[in-house]
């Protein structure tokens, strides 16, 4: 049986945006989904076949090979163009949250039960790291200090005064969640006094007032690998902010930057800078030392009748690459210095060099002038 167009399944012209088509899976994912149709397969196939397609469209690189290729673009093993083992309902979480129907129709989601701890869960934290080029370069064990909530030592993170419990929650009797009838529907809501935990603290804690959490100072040390760049984000799981009632704490992400280096200019694991050299030696030839990211130095030919602005290459003198031991290339641009300054001996030398110049030892310039003349002509 072949598959339909993936626009069709959706109901959306091809050159639809992005908000048309979540918009477009967001209506058939909630008329299909399973949880409003149970035992029904003809539903549930529809749901998976709304799924896939938006799976594909919504993702910008995906849609354009399907567009060029169709659904060949995805076919593999199983027999489903690739795919016979996609978790669908992944898609759907990731528009609606974990559990969607939380705060909808009972008569479609059924009953639910009282939050989990994990649904007190902290803040997730951001601090930015700046670095030099050598730090990235050569990794580093940094100290990052912050202030952030922890866990109340006195209640242990439970909000309640020590040797006292939590009492059921009054507004939604202990379920976490409160009902209201709505014509023919009845809706379910999480209750808005306990934030559908179930329970009430009716003695709370002195030190922390109930909040299971208290603000303090962090001092932590991270490993900076090598190779990071700018834009890196580094997470650190559990480091961020406590949660509320027993939650679990949230993560820290460090958010790398990269100073500006007064030699290397960095693209990638590529590094560049400009080297100056004087006239003579640009026509004569010589050998410089160059300076590498490493702290080292690196000796460069320079070959006789070297042009402004011609490249040299040192392979692996670069930045390292994460998650493996290669190493980028330097990239060396040679800037050729013309006098501003001359000496009388160093002006008759020039002048003296000029009268001996042949239209041959410059070609550059007698191709310029040739291209000139005829167009003079014309």
């Amino acid at each position: 049986m072949s598959k339909r167009d993936y626009y069709e399944v959706l109901g959306i012209v091809k050159s639809a945006s992005a908000e048309e088509i979540k918009k477009a899976y967001r209506k058939l994912a909630l008329k299909y989904h399973p949880d409003r149709n149970k035992g029904d397969k003809a539903a549930e196939a529809k749901f998976k076949e709304a799924s896939e397609a938006y799976h594909v469209l919504s993702d910008k690189g995906r849609r354009n090979n399907y567009d060029q290729f169709g659904h060949a673009a995805f076919e593999g093993a199983g027999g489903r163009g690739g795919f016979s083992n996609f978790d669908f309902s992944n898609i759907f979480s990731d528009i609606f949250g974990s559990d969607p129907f939380d705060d909808f129709f009972e008569g479609f989601g059924g009953s639910r039960s009282r939050r989990r701890s994990s649904d007190f869960r902290g803040s997730d934290l951001r601090y930015d790291l700046t670095i030099s080029l050598e730090d990235a370069y050569n990794g580093k064990r940094e100290e990052i200090n912050f202030s952030s909530s922890d866990k109340c030592g006195t209640c242990n993170g439970s909000g309640a005064e020590p040797g006292s419990k939590p009492i059921s929650c009054s507004t939604c009797g202990g379920q976490g969640q409160v009902r209201s009838s709505q014509g023919f529907f009845t809706i379910q809501q999480t209750c808005p006094n306990c934030s559908g935990s179930g329970e009430q603290i009716s003695n709370p804690c002195n030190e922390c007032r109930g909040m299971g959490k208290k603000q303090t100072k962090k001092k932590i040390f991270t490993n900076i690998p090598k190779g990071v760049d700018d834009g890196t984000r580094i997470r650190l799981s559990g480091k961020g902010e406590a949660g509320i009632r027993g939650g679990g704490n949230g993560d820290l992400y460090i958010f790398v930057s990269i100073r500006n280096h007064n030699i290397f200019k960095r693209s990638e694991e590529n590094l560049f800078f400009e080297f100056p050299i004087s006239l003579t030696d640009a026509a004569l030839g010589a050998t410089v030392e160059v300076p590498t990211i490493d702290g080292g130095k690196a000796k460069v030919k320079i070959p006789a009748g070297t042009q402004n602005g011609k490249q040299f290459r040192l392979k692996g003198k670069g930045m390292p690459m994460m998650r493996n031991k290669s190493y980028g290339d330097l990239y060396i641009r040679a800037i050729t210095e013309v006098p501003i300054s001359l000496s009388k001996e160093q002006k008759n030398l020039l002048e003296q060099f000029k009268k001996l110049e042949d239209s041959k030892s410059n070609p550059i310039i007698k191709n310029f002038f040739e291209k000139a003349k005829r167009f003079w002509k014309n």
